[in-house]
């Protein structure tokens, strides 16, 4: 069943340096018990494109498309109804939990009023649920350090109470931002089985932005690689992971440390990441991009189905064969 279906998202920022393009025509669809994980560099638009689906933009943000829950398009939806579905069947782990938590509330005021207001439960029930879920978070002595203001958790702690806030109400829409960033991990991997169990026991849907493709390999059923606020490449997990074909998402891969190489050296993209606010008029990757050439430079590429591909999205002027055979014969020689 389908929860969620995202139509050419665009957030665009007014700043001094004029419009700042974010996200430009982000498309994808979720079915319920899908994930889709959203990767790319810092400043690649990724945490943009979902804040701009929870309608938390800041204010000098606008977004433009749709964003469909259930067929109810989230971007025009009355602040009052919005309020009734986010936190509640579409919720949100935010990046940093310390400027997300009200350091002047104690954790259980925080996470019993999420259930009086969208449940409607009891102080005490809401209490007894609210322990129940930093139980599941593995967060010791629940029951007494539900009573801790945030400052009194450590860093991996406080992400933590970020989880289980944001699972309380069992949401269809599970959005996490960087979820996993602040833990070690042991606690990282206890974190992505409660994911997992969350949606075998109620079909969450969840989408998940993070830089570590380890976390997208072992979750994800779906990927989309962004860069400079455009879908560089999007499709199946495993094969956009066995079989890449864009220049970026290959470098992505290729900078993953590996056990089958005999030095422990990093094969870092060259470059930097482009300046939002005057992106390149082609490609925005092709000023890092090694088969880069003047069309590259002057046209952008469409987003279009990959050849003998039924799912696999890909924005880039070169052919498959020759971006995969120029990444071989460079690894060959490393």
């Amino acid at each position: 069943m389908r929860v969620l279906d995202i139509k050419n998202l665009g957030v665009q920022f007014k700043t001094q340096d004029g419009l700042v393009y974010a996200v430009n025509g982000m498309n994808f669809s979720l079915d319920k018990g899908q994930t889709l994980g959203i990767v790319g560099e810092s400043g690649s638009g990724k945490s943009q494109s979902v804040l701009a689906m929870m309608g938390l933009l800041a204010k000098n943000g606008q977004a433009s498309g749709e964003v469909l829950y259930k067929g109810n398009n989230l971007l025009t939806m009355p602040a009052k109804e919005l309020n009734a579905i986010r936190g509640n069947r579409v919720a949100m782990i935010f990046q940093d939990p310390m400027t997300s938590l009200n350091p002047y509330l104690t954790v259980e005021r925080q996470m019993t009023e999420v259930l009086q207001f969208h449940k409607g439960m009891d102080r005490k029930a809401a209490r007894a649920r609210s322990i129940q879920m930093l139980d599941a978070v593995k967060i010791p002595e629940a029951a007494r350090r539900i009573g801790m203001y945030p400052h009194e958790f450590s860093g991996g702690m406080r992400q933590r109470v970020m989880i289980a806030m944001a699972l309380l109400c069992e949401p269809e829409v599970l959005i996490a931002d960087e979820p996993t960033t602040a833990l070690d991990v042991t606690v990282q991997a206890q974190i992505l089985t409660l994911l997992r169990e969350l949606q075998r026991d109620f079909g969450t849907a969840i989408v998940m932005i993070t830089h570590d493709l380890g976390v997208v390999a072992g979750l994800c059923d779906q990927v989309m690689v962004l860069y400079g606020g455009r879908v560089m490449e999007q499709g199946n997990a495993q094969h956009i992971f066995h079989h890449a074909s864009h220049p970026y998402t290959l470098g992505l891969l290729r900078a993953i440390p590996r056990m089958d190489r005999d030095d422990a050296s990093l094969l870092a993209i060259p470059g930097a990441p482009p300046n939002m606010a005057k992106l390149p008029k082609g490609c925005p990757f092709s000023e890092r991009c090694q088969f880069a050439d003047d069309t590259c430079a002057q046209t952008m590429p469409l987003l279009s189905l990959l050849p003998g591909s039924t799912n696999t999205l890909r924005a880039c002027h070169k052919s498959v064969a020759i971006v995969q055979e120029g990444f071989h014969k460079e690894h060959a020689h490393v």
